[in-house]
């Protein structure tokens, strides 16, 4: 049965699960159906750690994000951006600079949605419906435009993203034209669903994921480390996702193939 509340989306089919909705659920979020519930917990039976990975995930984010502060960054592109959960990028930004600008970028109407509703009153923070592949339109965008400037230095995030692209896509040249458009100082942050991880079940949960239509194409080390082309990779490289630069136990898992199934990691344009 379709759920339909007034403020979803009228094309929005709620009868059919969403990865960013079903990550939203993961992360303990209210803005997931009854779809994704059930996808979520189908994964979570395949492979346990993947909440947890999630979770460290976000902690990402928090990490990399004040790392970008510290460099200077004072302006933040974040594309993929999904449902809006606690620990937003502008939240830890603007915790940080209340003059930190943030413009997110997603495909999914839900989280295009929410995010609108949630930075409702704030000016310094926009959303734009896209796809990853629509550079031009992102970067030239009257939003991007009213609050980026691309000749001082952005930081841009991609993450848990790029394992939906398919190698069809070119997902290098697409990440090029980004990089292209940055100033010298600009950060990417990318995270990836590795396909060397020691997890098991992996692609049982990748097989399970095709009922969202958005499959997953999780890949090896050299794989992901091109996205940084024309990047010098910040210390300690990329790495399991919970070895970036951990702050606490918080930081970690117990389970070592849980904080290296995605890699994540930061590369700055020289």
């Amino acid at each position: 049965m379709t759920e339909r509340l007034d403020w979803v989306p009228p094309d929005v089919d709620t009868s059919v699960p969403n990865p960013a909705r079903v990550y939203d659920y993961w992360l303990d979020g209210d803005h997931n159906f009854q779809a994704d519930r059930e996808l979520g917990e189908k994964i979570l039976k395949i492979m346990p750690g993947v909440r947890d990975a999630s979770r460290l995930n976000r902690a990402f984010l928090r990490r990399a994000a004040g790392f970008m502060v510290d460099s200077g960054v004072r302006q933040f592109l974040d594309i993929g951006s999904g449902i809006p959960t606690v620990g937003n990028l502008h939240e830890i930004v603007q915790r940080a600079d209340p003059e930190c600008r943030v413009v997110y970028v997603d495909r999914e109407p839900v989280a295009v949605a929410h995010s609108r509703m949630l930075l409702e009153g704030n000016d310094r923070c926009e959303v734009i419906q896209a796809d990853l592949r629509d550079v031009d339109d992102i970067l030239d965008a009257p939003e991007t435009a009213r609050l980026l400037d691309f000749d001082q230095p952005v930081g841009l995030f991609m993450l848990l993203l790029l394992h939906f692209v398919p190698d069809a896509w070119n997902p290098e040249a697409i990440l090029a034209r980004y990089r292209d458009r940055l100033a010298p100082g600009s950060f990417l942050a990318v995270s990836h669903v590795a396909a060397d991880t020691e997890a098991a079940r992996l692609p049982e949960a990748v097989e399970a994921y095709k009922s969202t239509q958005n499959q997953p194409y999780p890949r090896t080390y050299d794989e992901v480390i091109r996205f940084f082309d024309g990047y010098e990779l910040v210390e300690p490289g990329l790495v399991g996702c919970a070895m970036w630069r951990p702050q606490g136990v918080g930081d970690m898992s117990d389970d070592p193939t849980v904080n290296s199934l995605p890699y994540a990691g930061v590369g700055r344009k020289p």
